[in-house]
């Protein structure tokens, strides 16, 4: 596995790369959708959750079968993150760790009942405007938490492209 300041210009460069023209709510139901059968299409299978908010709003959210309330703070934790610091909260969390440090509230001061800095928010970034939201995946380790969210908004912005 790389190192967190190894990882840190490709997790800047999937920002830059998935960006969409614009995103409406039927956007969100197909893009949450998509990312429930990438989850069932894994082996071996995991229940997830999912959020997708846009300027504050939710605009989709599922919990798939084996996640708890649990997953919900932790998604709740990781939007904020993403909101305020414009950035996938998987790349917040391997800056904080090249920097030899773990927890946001000295580095940001926030507290971690609402921030999370773990793998997994991944910002909704409009070209041209910049971070309006952040679509969310909890329930696996954060960096296949992360790997799903990308996973799936790359797939998404390629079928839209067609």
């Amino acid at each position: 596995m790389l190192e967190a300041a190894e990882l840190l210009p490709s997790l800047l460069a999937q920002e830059q790369e998935l960006q969409f023209t614009h995103f409406t709510n039927e956007d969100a139901l197909a893009l949450g959708l998509q990312l429930v059968q990438l989850a069932r299409d894994r082996s071996p299978y995991k229940g997830i959750s999912i959020l997708i908010t846009r300027n504050g709003q939710v605009l989709f959210q599922h919990a798939m079968e084996g996640t708890t309330v649990d997953n919900e703070n932790w998604m709740r934790r990781k939007t904020n993150t993403v909101v305020r610091l414009q950035h996938s909260s998987y790349y917040i969390g391997r800056l904080l760790a090249s920097k030899g440090q773990t927890e946001m509230e000295k580095s940001y001061m926030v507290s971690m009942t609402d921030y999370a800095c773990h793998g997994g928010a991944f910002p909704l970034l409009i070209k041209d405007v910049g971070c309006v939201g952040a679509i969310v995946v909890s329930g696996l380790k954060q960096d296949e938490d992360h790997a799903v969210v990308v996973g799936g908004i790359r797939q998404f912005i390629q079928n839209t492209k067609k």
